[in-house]
């Protein structure tokens, strides 16, 4: 059961990450860094989003309790962001949600926060660990692994357009985009039938 949550929970922050999404936004930004510092400030931002994310999914569950909270309404919350995510994702391109950064270094913004860590994201782990606060360090995992895969994918951004282009990294973000779809369909199903007790 823990080996199917790790498993469901990693493909499920995989989509919401969307290192193929992010791939054309990530080049723009890192193409205006001097190439000795472009591996070094990619780095630092996915670590720095990881560590965002980290906080939102240990802190989660007091998060909840202090704003009086309840668990159907963070699911279907969530739920509405992903669908909205998910439709971003399907009519429209990363460089159409984020704007430019006007030749500057990033730091935080807009690598770290919104492109990793963005609202979606930190939704997502809130909900993973709300839901089901004993299985912490299963999530913790399939957030360390998603991070990495993603992390290495933007990494590689640049070798990995040249490889595939542009049509067919387009293609694979409008396939995550329908299949985060019907993921924040049942979310949102989820939690109604939490809330109506059905």
């Amino acid at each position: 059961m823990a080996q199917d949550n790790f498993w469901s929970a990693f493909v499920l922050l995989l989509l919401i990450l969307d290192p193929f999404g992010n791939l054309p936004f990530f080049i723009a930004v890192m193409r205006k860094l001097p190439p000795k510092r472009r591996l070094l400030v990619a780095l630092r931002e996915i670590g720095i989003a990881y560590i965002v994310l980290l906080a939102f999914m240990f802190g989660g569950h007091g998060f909840l309790k202090l704003m009086s909270l309840s668990q159907p309404s963070i699911e279907v919350a969530g739920g509405v962001i992903l669908l909205l995510v998910a439709i971003k994702m399907i009519f429209s391109t990363t460089s159409e949600i984020f704007g430019g950064d006007g030749g500057r270094e990033p730091l935080i913004f807009p690598l770290a926060v919104p492109l990793l860590a963005g609202p979606s994201a930190l939704a997502t782990v809130l909900l993973l660990a709300s839901r089901q606060p004993g299985e912490i360090w299963t999530w913790v995992g399939a957030l360390s692994l998603a991070v990495a895969v993603a992390g290495s994918l933007l990494l590689m951004s640049e070798t990995l357009l040249k490889w595939v282009g542009d049509s067919v990294m387009n293609a694979a973000e409008k396939l995550m985009g329908l299949i985060l779809t019907a993921i924040a369909v049942n979310m949102l199903l989820s939690g109604i039938r939490s809330y109506f007790g059905l």
